[in-house]
């Protein structure tokens, strides 16, 4: 095999760098405190823990003033540039979403967007240049080399996307720096490229997630099932800082001391305290955050120091090593929703209330916010909020609205600002899925100020309970997975929320029983104020794994009686599309099989604009018909079939018989020639 030319690569490279006089470093050599800390606290190249170290690396500041680091990996063989998927993406994981060390260890690139993902981890950097070079000595003994530059940033999920063609290193010069940002900044994926990323960022959150769930569950003992969900959210609390006020917790900053005062329960408490204080939080809830945390945060046992380390800080040095790239790089929504799914399995609820935690999976729970037409300007609430998973979905759908519309920078962020504060409104009664719910918001960049730790059916009386205290929340979209086992399967709550509204829709999720009997009397209230626009079938394995209830979605009109010639949009939405799964080990249990993305964007314009938009569904799947509003049970509609046989079914019930008799014969013939040795 060809003898490696990596140190004649090396010197070719180093002496461009220094001939533009840049301050760069050798593998051994310090760029600066963070950068070195983060680059020894990711696993190596080869897996397992211990120093990562680039050939070369560089801090270089922009004309704005803003730093990007620079990693640069040499090799010295031909072919050894990079390692591509079949998408043309840096390929740096495997099939099972593991890292693909071969690659990362063989290749330029594959090494140096490596080093740049343990900079996303463990960094407050987001945009990191990923630089690999190799060559060989042709015939000639002439060296040829080539150069693979790199975008490593949170806008691509650490993936890394190909700048452009170059042959030496000038781009980093003084002179041709900000050109060369300037040429990063025009990168853009497609959205289409974001959704392929996104959804393999959220398969390695799952594997991620499952892994993190185990090795607490096995290895940490004496942990209530509460404590550990605290855990984790304490965790990530702590690391995620407020920029320029308070400084993210970093593993090392846990002694594991038995000093009164100075545990790593209390440093934590501190860290989280400082962190609510930054954030805009009304006192009461800090408090209830605070003093839900610190009860587990400051036990003895979870302190005590065995073998020099508590507790405490193996946790959290297990959530920040599996989950800190997630949050760090803004995978919020998703991130999130799976964070909660894979916690409340950790909440041991008792069986008989196992439907009433099921999880609204987030393409459910998008799907819900698109029904009730939320946009930029709606004020959405959601009575049994959960982990918050409809109130981010419907979040997401309105910011992106005033991405859309709203030209003005400033303009923009003063709208987002006001999405977050003002205009979304959660309750929920249990106490640690009312901590989920509050993590969730604090991470989606904080719309946790009206979730509310309230019975809805109880306490609540539709105002807002902080900032606007005592002013009326002016809801406009109503969305909701109930409780099934509340009083007509959930339906009381629609009835009150309904109540509370004076405009707008609603589109809830709930057991189908609801529409048939389970809820006739509630029902036949709420027809009395608001018009049922829609009955949508979901498909019998929605929610695999966790019920095997039949569910439907609702769709009404707020604030105007049911017309009994009100046309009812009833769509039989069994096919959606996508293939569910339940095998523990799978990466990836729901499988778009057919055209799943494009059957939700239809139902969505069928229940808005009816039978005009038929494409892909046919016409024994959308069936229009008036309920009776004084009925209540005759929600779940379907195509009459036409039972009464044509003379063409007759005749060929008769040939078919005539085929079976005469097959019959001609096999008993058979046999009885085979018996007589013919």
């Amino acid at each position: 095999m060809a003898k490696s030319i990596e140190p004649n690569i090396a010197d070719l490279a180093n002496g461009w760098l220094k001939s533009y006089e840049l301050d760069y470093k050798l593998e051994q050599e310090s760029l600066n405190a963070e950068i070195d800390k983060a680059l020894s606290d990711y696993f190596t190249k080869n897996g397992g823990s211990g120093a990562n170290r680039p050939d070369a690396k560089l801090l270089l500041q922009d004309k704005n003033l803003d730093y990007f680091p620079i990693l640069i990996e040499y090799k010295g063989y031909k072919d050894k540039l990079v390692k591509l998927d079949a998408a043309g993406k840096v390929e740096n994981r495997t099939a099972k979403n593991e890292s693909h060390f071969k690659n990362i260890n063989s290749f330029a690139v594959n090494g140096a967007v490596h080093y740049a993902n343990a900079l996303l981890h463990h960094t407050s950097y987001t945009d990191i240049i990923a630089i690999g070079m190799t060559g060989y000595k042709d015939e000639s003994n002439t060296i040829q080399h080539e150069i693979g530059v790199y975008y490593v940033s949170k806008s691509n999920f650490g993936v890394g996307q190909k700048v452009g063609d170059f042959t030496d290193f000038s781009f980093l010069s003084p002179t041709h720096f900000d050109a060369f940002i300037e040429q990063v900044k025009t990168l853009t994926l497609s959205q289409a490229e974001l959704d392929k990323l996104k959804e393999q960022r959220e398969k390695e959150i799952d594997a991620s997630l499952v892994r993190l769930n185990n090795d607490i569950y096995q290895n940490e003992k004496g942990l209530g099932e509460n404590d550990r969900v605290y855990l984790v959210a304490a965790s990530i609390i702590a690391t995620l800082g407020v920029p320029g006020k308070v400084a993210p917790l970093e593993k090392a900053d846990l002694k594991s001391s038995t000093e009164e005062g100075n545990t790593d329960g209390d440093i934590i408490v501190r860290k989280i305290k400082a962190f609510l204080n930054e954030k805009d939080i009304p006192k009461e809830k800090r408090d209830l955050i605070l003093r839900t945390l610190q009860n587990t945060l400051t036990t003895t046992n979870i302190n005590k120091v065995t073998h020099g380390e508590s507790q405490l800080k193996r946790v959290f040095v297990k959530v920040v090593d599996d989950l800190g790239i997630y949050y760090k790089i803004g995978l919020t929504t998703d991130f999130t929703g799976k964070l909660f799914n894979e916690m409340y399995g950790w909440l041991g609820f008792s069986q008989d209330k196992l439907n009433d935690v099921v999880l609204t999976p987030s393409y459910i729970a998008t799907l819900l916010a698109k029904l009730a037409r939320v946009n930029k300007d709606s004020y959405v609430w959601d009575f049994a909020t959960g982990s918050a998973g409809l109130l981010v979905a419907a979040m997401n759908e309105m910011l992106n609205d005033a991405k859309n519309s709203i030209a003005s920078p400033e303009d923009l962020a003063q709208k987002e600002a006001k999405i977050k504060a003002e205009q979304l409104l959660g309750l929920e009664v249990l106490s640690s899925v009312y901590m989920l719910a509050i993590l969730n918001m604090i991470l989606m960049g904080d719309g946790s100020s009206n979730i509310l730790n309230k019975d809805s059916l109880q306490d609540f009386d539709g105002k807002y309970d902080f900032g606007k205290a005592n002013a009326k929340f002016p809801a406009d979209a109503f969305i909701l997975n109930p409780p099934y086992s509340a009083q007509g399967n959930g339906m009381n709550f629609v009835k009150k929320a309904l109540k509370l509204m004076d405009k707008g829709y609603a589109a809830i999720i709930i057991q189908g029983s609801a529409g048939s009997g389970k809820a006739k009397t509630i029902n036949q209230k709420i027809l009395k104020k608001n018009t049922l626009l829609a009955s949508i079938k979901m498909p019998i394995d929605l929610f695999i794994g966790k019920s095997s209830v039949q569910t439907h979605i609702y769709v009404f009109k707020v604030n105007e009686a049911h017309h009994p010639d009100e046309r009812v949009k009833f769509i039989d939405f069994s096919n959606d599309g996508y293939t569910r799964t339940n095998r523990k080990k799978a990466s990836n249990n729901l499988k778009d099989t057919d055209r799943a993305k494009a059957r939700y964007e239809e139902l969505v314009s069928l229940v808005r604009f009816g039978k005009s938009k038929l494409n892909i569904f046919t016409e024994s799947e959308y069936y229009e018909n008036t309920i009776d509003p004084n009925n209540g049970a005759d929600w779940n509609q379907s195509i009459p079939i036409d039972t009464k046989p044509t003379l063409q079914d007759f005749k060929k019930t008769v040939g078919d018989y005539l085929a079976w008799e005469v097959s019959n014969l001609l096999k008993r013939q058979a046999g009885e020639g085979e018996k007589s040795g013919k």
